[in-house]
């Protein structure tokens, strides 16, 4: 137990915590074809590693949880062979943004779910997460991340690229 959590739910929140702080600053990197090389391994070793010890976790049948860590899993095997294996050539380039962007948003998606579940005051509000605040709250981050996605994969040039 730590801060009395299980290790499992404390480890698996530090790395999603993490993913998503890298995930937005390489997200913000690609409005200004900056490719950050650390920033994205570490968002995409943590969101990986997130997806999956998401699965350690006790249950009886597949919840939408597990489908969120199937689609994070298959966007950043994605981003991974647009990133690594095609250097982004061709469609790989908008294709690597978009997969980027996919699992920053579900990594900030969950977060916003586990904040309602989690903060009191906002609990109260939604306690049942079919409420007006929780669906404005979600609203308003898909709507960001579709205005950053739009952003970024006209932005994000290779021939301006830089490295860091």
């Amino acid at each position: 137990m730590i801060f009395g959590i299980s290790t499992l739910t404390f480890v698996h929140t530090l790395l999603s915590l993490i993913a998503l702080a890298a995930g937005l600053i390489v997200v913000f990197g690609l409005l200004s074809s900056r490719t950050f090389p650390l920033w994205t391994g570490l968002f995409l070793v943590t969101a990986i590693l997130t997806s999956v010890t998401g699965f350690f976790f006790p249950f009886e049948r597949f919840l939408p949880s597990h489908w969120f860590g199937v689609i994070s899993l298959i966007a950043l095997a994605g981003a991974i062979l647009a990133r690594y294996r095609f250097l982004y050539a061709g469609a790989w380039r908008w294709l690597y943004v978009l997969t980027m962007l996919i699992g920053t948003y579900l990594l900030a998606f969950v977060t916003i779910v586990q904040a309602f579940q989690k903060i009191p005051a906002l609990h109260a509000l939604a306690p049942t997460q079919s409420e007006l605040p929780f669906a404005v709250a979600q609203l308003v981050t898909l709507a960001v991340f579709l205005g950053l996605g739009l952003l970024a994969i006209r932005k994000f040039n290779l021939g301006a690229a830089r490295f860091g």
